[in-house]
């Protein structure tokens, strides 16, 4: 009787593989952990930061959630609160969380209307990152009997992401991307 041999692969398996930490050098441009920040006074998509993806062949979600966004009405120049959400699949950039924060800070004292406000977040981070698949949703605060939660998207021309966004905004309604707030707390 033969007895075959079983072909054996020579893919590596990342099983049980310990992976490099960042080298201070990729981490020395960062405002991350400065001795002082500096917070914007107004819209500052300067203030955004980008890092490399060190698996731009994988495909994961990100989320970011910021509970207590602010703007200003530009009529009124009354705040307006929001919960923003940011869902994206990276491709070679990622975003900074602290030049996130300080710039959705930059808002505070920007005045634009609620869709402006998640249009302009989505166009940013899609410049800045380039990113597979990006979306934005605002869930803001009831003014004057009001809700108002516009939502906003992009994708790179990957069949797989376009479909993503698509369909995403074809089956989008207020909640359907978003959790509820005892959720998170």
């Amino acid at each position: 009787m033969a007895v075959s041999k079983k072909k054996t692969s020579k893919k590596k398996s990342n099983k049980g593989q310990t992976r490099k930490p960042r080298s201070n050098a990729e981490l020395d441009n960062f405002a991350l952990g400065s001795d002082s920040t500096q917070y914007p006074s107004t819209y500052s998509p300067k203030c955004l930061e980008a890092f490399d993806n060190k698996n731009p062949k994988s495909e994961a979600w990100t989320t970011f959630l910021c509970t207590e966004f602010t703007s200003l009405c530009p009529k009124t120049a009354q705040p307006d609160f929001a919960r923003i959400y940011i869902n994206y699949i990276a491709d070679k950039k990622m975003v900074e969380s602290k030049s996130l924060k300080l710039y959705l800070f930059s808002f505070r004292n920007h005045g634009d209307f609620h869709e402006d406000c998640i249009q302009t977040i989505c166009n940013d981070l899609e410049k800045l990152m380039k990113p597979k698949f990006l979306e934005v949703i605002g869930e803001f605060t009831p003014r004057g009997g009001i809700a108002i939660y516009p939502y906003a998207s992009c994708s790179n021309s990957t069949k797989k992401f376009t479909s993503i966004k698509d369909k995403r905004f074809l089956e989008y309604a207020p909640g359907k991307y978003t959790l509820p707030l005892s959720r998170v707390y």
